[in-house]
């Protein structure tokens, strides 16, 4: 899809027809322009953007106070789907991140009653795909060894344990799925948006965390805001990595799959960080477990 349909669209909605637009994020198939205060997004053309997203997009609509809600029903143009959002500032990397703000809107999230008609999130796919996608070289066999040590439902081998309790789940959390509206924080980016286990919301800073990416700090701030607001996906009290221990470990996989990819799509050595991510990944298909789990220090976080 090109960018001048998309502006075209930002404009008729925001009522400007001379208004510039700006490219947001332009990667992995999705697409997403602002036109004034209009978010124009055309999403990836392999996801279920039909009926599935509609309903996800009711249930977010439903919770204005915690999510984003959209400017109209997802419409179909020359084949894509492109759904219409007011915009939000986003989280700046260069100032002080939102770390309490993200453990109380995702513990009020998993709160919330689910409604009715709410779709389910399903498990985690995308880590599949990713490991699928390596190729050869040091980093992908020990990414792949570490991949060999999740449960066989995660990769697809096994049937999906049930579960006793359901919860309303956003399905990809991260820093990058908030912005800021009228001096509040809201999620936004509902494809994923389902019923599931609240502890994969936590796995993506919980993995960070783990690969000692992200500093205690700032997970202490996250996983203590997410308690005091009475979070369900961990225990009140004691170690959340009974938890949080799958699920880190999945998010490590993942994360440092993409970051292998991205490196060879470059034609660049990996970083210090995403470095650190395979790492992990070595001590995972070692152990087992995530680096975090063996040591008691880094589990006592409150």
């Amino acid at each position: 899809m090109r960018i001048e349909e998309l502006v075209a669209i930002g404009r008729v909605r925001a009522g400007a027809p001379e208004a510039e637009g700006t490219v947001l994020y332009d990667r992995h198939g999705v697409l997403v322009v602002r036109v004034g205060d209009v978010v124009v997004k055309a999403h990836q053309a392999d996801r279920d953007g039909g009926p599935l997203l509609a309903r996800r997009m009711r249930v977010a609509d439903g919770l204005p106070e915690l999510l984003l809600t959209s400017m109209g029903p997802p419409r179909d143009v020359a084949g894509r789907v492109v759904t219409l959002w007011p915009y939000g500032e986003p989280v700046s990397p260069d100032g002080d991140l939102p770390w309490e703000d993200a453990g109380r809107l995702l513990a009020l999230l998993h709160a919330v009653p689910v409604p009715e008609g709410t779709p389910s999130w399903g498990r985690p796919e995308r880590v599949a795909r990713l490991v699928g996608e390596l190729g050869d070289g040091p980093a992908a066999e020990v990414i792949r060894r570490a991949y060999a040590t999740l449960p066989g439902w995660i990769r697809g081998e096994d049937p999906q344990p049930a579960t006793e309790r359901t919860f309303l789940v956003h399905g990809d959390w991260h820093l990058g799925q908030m912005v800021r509206v009228q001096n509040t924080w809201r999620l936004i980016d509902v494809e994923d948006l389902g019923v599931g286990a609240p502890a994969w919301d936590l796995a993506r800073p919980a993995a960070l965390y783990s690969a000692g990416v992200l500093v205690p700090g700032d997970w202490d701030r996250f996983l203590g805001a997410y308690r005091a607001f009475r979070g369900p996906a961990v225990p009140a009290e004691g170690d959340p990595w009974e938890v949080l221990d799958v699920p880190a470990r999945t998010l490590v996989i993942q994360i440092a799959a993409t970051c292998v990819k991205s490196a060879r799509t470059g034609d660049r050595p990996l970083d210090e960080g995403e470095q650190a991510l395979v790492d992990t990944c070595s001590r995972i298909s070692a152990t087992g477990i995530s680096a975090t789990r063996t040591s008691a220090t880094r589990t006592s976080t409150t």
